[in-house]
């Protein structure tokens, strides 16, 4: 902004109450008390109304929306001094704020990459590996429900086939009758399809491999789509009947090639897009979850409150040392962070005020009007009035300030926990 001659009064980082400031020249330079995006405070972003001249606004509007749209652009215009009045954001060339208005996306964009591309191929993911991870201690007797899709254990329920036979975290699954296996989808299909036929594992422990026989139990399972929602119809789930072992698969991690890294962040992009696509059906169930007996979607929104909760259940997991340990601890924790960046990136360009995608899409309609007239060799229509959208700006700010207040209560009352 400051490079195009808009004068700059604020530059915070994070939102909320100030935690320190300092003044440089005519910037007051600060750190806001939650650390997550930030804000450029820049002078005449909204023009003054056709015929208008600055600090000589009228006020003939009477309608209740005019009146605020009106008294907007005279706080606005308020913050032009004398000597200003070519430093003004909306007599900028459309290219230039659209320049501008990106800046803060884009930078949500570079952190994203930077800290995805380094994790991927410095350290690895986590990939699912034909190995235990964790042990059911029981085979759950309680009919699935819509509102409890994976009963836990109840007193009585009888013992895991898996934990019965002996296995251990951290066993290695070698073959499954004779059959070799690589991946733990193979494992997974040779259970779900056993329904109680006994079968024979050869296991690698330590430098020892040892046959192991485990009999699937038969439970009535729900299913799930490929957003991992389970499957209802007329208000019940979608069951089938399946082999049961009660094991929860371990983790390898797998570094990723450094020309793979534009491909995992466009697909991270793309997976984030379409959460928030689906933001308001998401929304129901967070309520449905706070205000009733649903349980929390794990791929639904948080608030602030929710990411501190589960960043810290990340620092307190109990990972092995073969796993990642303590590193795959700080790995899951810089992801975390990508992908809040990510969500500011994409949900900052929605082409709604007050978010920065309004003001990119004001300066493109004003860029298209400009340039209409030059075709048909008309006068310059001069700015868009974005100050117009400012109804549309108010209710999206109520609506995400209702949004937020509902995260928070749910992240207190119903936290969604990743890992039990």
């Amino acid at each position: 902004a400051k490079k195009f001659g808009v004068k700059v009064t604020q530059y915070m980082v994070g939102f909320g109450p100030t935690v320190w400031s300092r003044r440089r020249g005519e910037t007051e330079y600060g750190i806001k008390a939650i650390p997550l995006g930030g804000y450029v405070r820049m002078i005449g972003m909204l023009p003054p109304r056709p015929g208008d001249k600055p600090g000589e606004l009228r006020t003939l509007s009477t309608g209740r929306f005019s009146q605020m749209v009106d008294q907007a652009r005279a706080d606005s215009m308020e913050e032009v001094q004398p000597g200003d009045e070519d430093r003004v954001f909306y007599k900028l060339h459309p290219a230039k704020k659209i320049v501008i208005m990106l800046g803060g996306p884009v930078m949500n964009l570079v952190i994203a990459t930077v800290l995805l591309t380094g994790v991927i191929t410095l350290y690895g993911l986590p990939h699912v590996a034909p190995k235990v991870g964790l042990l059911s201690q029981c085979v759950p007797t309680a009919a699935p429900t819509l509102q409890v899709p994976q009963p836990k254990c109840q007193p009585g329920d009888p013992v895991a086939p898996a934990k019965a036979a002996g296995l251990q975290q951290g066993d290695r699954i070698v073959s499954v009758d004779g059959k070799g296996v690589s991946t733990w989808d193979e494992v997974s299909a040779a259970i779900r399809d056993s329904k109680g036929r006994a079968m024979t594992w050869v296991v690698q422990r330590g430098d020892q491999r040892l046959p192991v026989s485990i009999t699937p139990a038969v439970l009535e399972r729900a299913t799930y789509d490929d957003q991992g929602n389970a499957v209802a119809k007329d208000g019940k789930l979608v069951l089938a009947s399946m082999g049961f072992a009660g094991i929860t698969p371990g983790q390898e991690l797998v570094k990723t090639p450094i020309t793979q890294a534009p491909k995992f962040v466009w697909e991270r992009t793309v997976d984030t897009a379409s959460i928030i696509v689906r933001i308001p059906e998401k929304m129901a169930g967070v309520f449905q979850a706070a205000f009733g007996s649903d349980e929390r979607d794990p791929n639904g929104p948080i608030s602030v409150v929710g990411v501190g909760r589960i960043g810290g259940e990340v620092a307190a997991l109990d990972i092995p040392a073969d796993e990642g340990g303590n590193w795959l601890k700080i790995a899951q924790l810089i992801l975390l962070i990508a992908s809040l960046n990510l969500a500011l990136f994409v949900f900052n360009l929605v082409p709604l005020l007050p978010l920065d995608g309004g003001h990119v899409a004001g300066a493109l309609w004003e860029a298209v009007k400009k340039g209409w007239a030059r075709l048909r060799n008309r006068p310059d229509p001069g700015f868009v009035d974005v100050a117009k959208g400012l109804p549309v700006a108010y209710g999206m700010s109520l609506v995400l300030i209702t949004m937020s207040v509902l995260l928070i209560y749910a992240d207190i009352v119903k936290p969604i926990k990743l890992f039990g």
